[in-house]
């Protein structure tokens, strides 16, 4: 297994007028764009074909780890086209015991709705909760591959990477070529976040709030003082290109949410976030 450790110290400023965001749309948009996107998912994708990485993490994920509990949730936009159906029939292929349990948006935001969900389908007992948004393109065999990544490394919150023709705010989460995980500052609330049994008794419930922005920076300090370690899956890259990011909240409301909601509380900063402490690069 090759592997790089990458210095992480503590400090950063503020980013788009808040330390918790990104300062960055990153919405592909354009011919250009999305033509050089398309280029070097393929390139990427021809890297990984070359090594048989594929093939050879298919057949270690269908032997480890033992079969897990996965609770899935996901909100649904039923007024708009989504992609709920596919990722439902794609993360039911999985080896692993999956339950999959979505709600409508119905007025609510999107950590109210969680919740509710977990209300009626509690997590304790499983092994992993996975959130997903409804507009996300998922790889065949994501689960198995990135439950086997996951706990590889002890991640204890994960997500997989976004491909470069993907809508993604944090350029930590966009895949990198020759990793298969990435130990990062930060995971994000979206598309896809992933928790470990570990963290339900701290993380769960959710707050209550709408958009949820500045959630994953707290998010970050609450792993870092207690040692867990997270990360990007890049193995497993998604594709995010439905809809655009925060296309169905108001920019501003959702900072000032973000602002009330971490006031006294611990964060990283954008800074701390966009850090990769270490790159796996195989996983034997």
């Amino acid at each position: 297994m090759s592997e790089e450790r990458h210095p992480a110290p503590l400090g950063g400023g503020p980013a788009d007028g808040a330390p918790f965001a990104s300062g960055e749309s990153g919405i592909v948009a354009g011919v250009r764009a999305n033509v050089r996107t398309r280029l070097l998912d393929a390139a990427l994708d021809a890297r990984r074909a070359a090594t048989l990485e594929p093939w050879r993490l298919r057949r270690a994920a269908a032997a480890s780890p033992p079969r897990r509990r996965v609770l899935v949730l996901g909100i649904e936009r039923t007024d708009r086209e989504n992609l709920m159906a596919q990722a439902r029939t794609e993360l039911l292929r999985s080896r692993h015991e999956v339950e999959i349990a979505t709600t409508d948006v119905g007025g609510r935001g999107k950590w109210e709705n969680l919740n509710l969900l977990l209300a009626d389908h509690p997590a304790q007992g499983r092994d992993w909760l996975l959130v997903i948004d409804d507009d996300v393109e998922l790889p065949r065999g994501f689960l198995d591959d990135f439950l086997f990544l996951a706990e590889r490394f002890g991640l204890r919150m994960a997500q997989p990477a976004h491909r470069r023709r993907s809508h993604a705010a944090w350029r930590v989460t966009r895949r990198r070529g020759g990793s298969v995980v990435r130990e990062t500052g930060f995971v994000e609330i979206g598309p896809i976040s992933a928790f470990h049994a570990d963290t339900f008794p701290t993380l769960l419930p959710f707050p209550d709030l709408r958009a949820g922005w500045g959630l994953d920076a707290h998010w970050a300090a609450l792993a870092h003082a207690r040692g867990w370690p997270i990360g990007v899956v890049d193995a497993t890259p998604i594709r995010h290109v439905l809809r655009p990011i925060a296309d169905s909240y108001k920019r501003e409301e959702a900072l000032a949410e973000a602002r009330a909601y971490l006031a006294g509380r611990e964060q990283v900063t954008a800074e701390q976030a966009q850090r990769t402490t270490a790159t796996h690069r195989g996983w034997r």
